[in-house]
């Protein structure tokens, strides 16, 4: 089985999620405080997993995979909200990258030693 989408398939997953079994978007607004939430989530999994602090019981339940899934349709959600093409922004912000920082990491003396 082939699981691999691309970003445009996902925001059409997505929407037809979200308009047969989700009934409606949340306001945007809202979105963008689920996915501040989310995003805590997600932080809270990687200082214990990665960071020092130790796993709480409660902390037992959350799954990496998940939480990152959760913050990824939260912001697939706020794109088809507000007319974004993710495939379209990804490619732009990677060009932006490439070009303000071709040579900016490869002097970076903090990242050879």
């Amino acid at each position: 089985m082939n699981n691999e989408i691309t970003l445009s398939k996902a925001q059409q997953m997505v929407d037809q999620w979200i308009k047969t079994i989700g009934v409606r978007y949340f306001s945007e607004l809202t979105n963008m405080a689920i996915l501040t939430e989310e995003v805590g989530e997600l932080a809270r999994i990687m200082a214990r997993k990665y960071g020092d602090q130790s796993f709480k019981k409660s902390d037992e339940k959350y799954d990496l995979a998940d939480e990152m899934a959760d913050v990824l349709w939260v912001l697939i959600c706020l794109a088809n909200q507000t007319g974004v093409d993710l495939s379209e922004a990804f490619l732009k912000n990677l060009e932006k990258k490439t070009n303000r920082d071709s040579e900016r990491h490869q002097n970076n003396q903090k990242l050879t030693d």
